[in-house]
């Protein structure tokens, strides 16, 4: 019986109903291509053997089904027969990637075959992909003229670009369409790995393990969130669902990494030189790790300019850091949300003047002022509460509340409109949240995680109605 396990599974019923009702095969072809039967005939004789017995004897012209030869590949490469230690070794493999469209034609084959010579199956896993489609779903061919040539795109945009595209695209056992546009998106990805990588290096004098540097809040928190993503990307490599895999790789890459940790690095080097170069040379040599299995040459490439090793293949596999720091994680949320609130709330109304900004925090942020400043482009910035806060306009955080000067900002009329706005939104949190928390299935079955976790973001709500129902009822 076949132990080999498919992915994704339910294509295991595709595989079983074939062999449950399997009929007769007829293994003969009139080609001129393939493996002659090994057959010889001399007038009523008949004997299987590779070698001529000898004169008068002739072949059968007949070849084999190409299914037939093809099934006998995961042992007969192997050293099946002839080089048992080669065998003993490799076989039998790990996983078999293969189109769902050739399930019986060649798996089912695979498999029963090697059941038969071996006593074994051939492959420990099958992972089952779709068919790449043009853009407009259907299937490619000469005759329609919709096919595209991998070679073009390679010369195009290189050949990680194409993998990564059709890696990262596809959901496990559908079909993909080839999009140019997410071609160039996965050459802008590399292209940002391969900033990201010299920014580095640039900067690095000679960045000592971990181990032996005093971390601060910015590194230990970008720590975390990395340990977060090697433990995800082991989950979704291991079960070869590499789209999952890729987004969380890629969200912390760019989101977290270089929108945030990168820049403030900029001023961190000056700061704390040795705990950021350490950590940056980290960060992006783990990210490289991560990505070589579906990003294979640029980060051969990338990895070996960064270090002296041999190459990244033969590299330890990351692991976690296990890095546990609940105030660190806390001071970089708020940060991180402050910033982005704030860059949203001068975008929004076209401001690029230097707006009068008060940061009332549950973290201590005394230490982080100057950073703060130097991303919110103020140098009006302080950490209390104003004097007259109803001349102050209000944005609400967790652990946060930011006041801006009313008249650099906004009329009277216009405040009003967006704290009403803000308290109607809040209000319908509040509601799902009351909804969610007084439904006893949910109570019962939900991890006590998630309930702490949705019990926490009520309170959060909470809060910030409050806040903004009394900031407006002071206005009007």
């Amino acid at each position: 019986k076949s132990t080999a396990k498919f992915y994704p599974a339910r294509f295991e019923k595709t595989f079983i109903n074939w062999m449950e009702n399997i009929e007769d095969w007829c293994i003969s072809r009139q080609l001129w291509w393939g493996h002659r039967i090994p057959v010889w005939y001399k007038g009523e004789e008949m004997i299987v053997q590779v070698e001529s017995p000898g004169e008068d004897w002739h072949q059968d012209e007949d070849v084999l089904d190409t299914w037939f030869s093809s099934a006998l590949w995961p042992f007969s490469t192997l050293g099946w027969l002839h080089d048992k230690e080669t065998f003993n070794r490799y076989y039998p493999t790990d996983v078999l990637v293969t189109g769902y469209d050739i399930i019986f034609f060649w798996v089912a084959r695979m498999i029963f075959q090697a059941i038969e010579f071996t006593g074994e199956t051939p492959f420990k896993d099958v992972l089952i992909h779709g068919l790449i489609r043009d853009e407009k779903g259907a299937k490619m061919s000469k005759s329609a003229g919709n096919g595209v040539d991998p070679m073009d795109v390679i010369e195009e945009y290189g050949v990680d670009a194409l993998r990564y595209f059709l890696s990262t695209n596809s959901t496990p056992g559908l079909d993909l369409r080839y999009e140019k546009e997410k071609v160039e998106s996965s050459w802008n990805f590399i292209n940002k790995i391969w900033n990201i990588t010299r920014f580095i290096k640039l900067n690095l004098t000679n960045p000592k393990p971990l181990s032996e540097v005093k971390l601060n809040s910015y590194d230990k928190d970008i720590l975390m969130k990395l340990d977060d993503v090697i433990k995800l990307a082991d989950r979704y490599y291991d079960s070869y669902d590499f789209n999952e895999a890729s987004r969380y790789i890629y969200n912390f890459t760019w989101d977290e990494f270089a929108s945030n940790y990168l820049e403030y690095a900029k001023l961190n080097l000056k700061k704390h030189q040795e705990s950021t170069e350490s950590t940056l040379y980290h960060v992006i040599i783990t990210i490289l790790k991560l990505l070589h299995p579906i990003m294979p040459f640029v980060t051969e490439r990338l990895y070996q300019d960064l270090t002296d090793d041999l190459s990244i293949m033969v590299s330890p596999w990351p692991t976690p850091l296990n890095i546990k720091d609940s105030k660190a994680k806390e001071k970089l949320n708020v940060i991180n949300d402050c910033i982005k609130q704030i860059r949203n709330f001068k975008q929004e109304r076209n401001l690029t003047k230097d707006l009068k900004i008060h940061l009332v925090s549950k973290v201590n942020l005394v230490e982080d002022k100057e950073l703060l400043a130097h991303f919110l482009k103020t140098t009006k910035l302080k950490l209390s509460e104003p004097e007259n806060k109803e001349e102050m306009f209000l944005l609400t955080g967790t652990n946060y509340e930011i006041y801006i000067l009313k008249a650099d900002v906004i009329s009277k009329e216009q405040e009003i409109k967006e704290l009403k706005e803000k308290l109607a939104y809040l209000e319908n949190e509040l509601k799902r949240s009351n909804n969610i928390l007084s439904n006893e299935n949910f109570l019962k079955k939900a991890p006590a995680k998630k309930v702490l976790e949705e019990k926490a973001k009520q309170e959060n709500y909470q809060s910030q109605y409050n806040l903004v129902k009394e900031a407006l009822e002071n206005l009007c």
